[in-house]
């Protein structure tokens, strides 16, 4: 798999809540940085994360990706990550970095602006 390609498979698996192929595609070291709110460490880290929030409280979640763009080891997108809560969707405007360790994501840092989120949640 390229970097690209990991990356994509990523934000499918977490598009689909799927943990378990989410798992399977982070080291056990993984970074992940979700920078207005900080950063947690290891699959189980990555997993509290994605498995709590506004993605529990979401019938339906879709992470649409505009661009993306890699250079060597490192995959870049611009995305909105939109969740259906209670009739309404909630939509994130991010900017994301990750970075390839073989087949799997090591580094993974989504910008996001936290007070747009909080806005949409009242």
């Amino acid at each position: 798999m390229t970097p690209d390609s990991v990356v994509t498979a990523l934000i499918r698996a977490c598009e689909a809540r799927d943990l378990d192929a989410v798992a399977g595609l982070v080291t056990d070291d993984i970074e992940y940085d979700n920078v207005p709110i900080g950063k947690v460490f290891g699959e189980e880290g990555v997993r509290r994360v994605l498995s709590a929030g506004v993605t529990e409280a979401a019938s339906q979640v879709e992470w649409v990706v505009h661009r993306q763009v890699s250079s060597g080891n490192t995959v870049m997108n611009e995305r909105t990550d939109r969740f259906l809560v209670d009739g309404k969707w909630i939509e994130i405007p991010i900017a994301a970095v990750f970075e390839v360790r073989g087949d799997k994501v090591s580094l993974w840092r989504d910008y996001f602006d936290l007070e747009s989120y909080r806005a949409q949640r009242q």
